[in-house]
């Protein structure tokens, strides 16, 4: 999570989100930084519109269930575009985060030869 909050940091102070920058305020903040995740996460959020992002997750709670009375077409779609971007940004975290260990030799398959 830190490593989006450090992206929502920079966007909100009007700052490029690039690896540089994240991993400035992720050392600042002193967390030990995992140069993939960053990759990774400048990757995703390439081509997201984070203040929507950010406008459709704060609407999100106030929206009725799915398949409810009064939702429409284009903020279910909107919705769901949003969902399967950080699906997929979340997977290219967790793959990053599976090579890391591999590189390293950190899995538990490393411990019982």
């Amino acid at each position: 999570m830190e490593y989006v909050y450090a992206a929502l940091i920079l966007n909100e102070s009007g700052e490029e989100i690039n690896e540089d920058n994240i991993t400035g305020v992720l050392e600042a903040a002193g967390v030990d930084v995992e140069e993939s995740r960053v990759k990774a996460l400048v990757a995703a959020l390439e081509d997201v519109d984070i203040e929507e992002a950010v406008a459709e997750a704060a609407a999100a709670p106030a929206a009725p269930a799915a398949g409810g009375a009064g939702g429409s077409e284009e903020s279910e779609e909107s919705e769901e575009e949003a969902a399967e971007e950080a699906a997929e940004a979340e997977e290219e975290a967790e793959e990053a985060e599976e090579e890391d260990e591999e590189a390293s030799g950190e899995g538990l398959g490393d411990l019982f030869g």
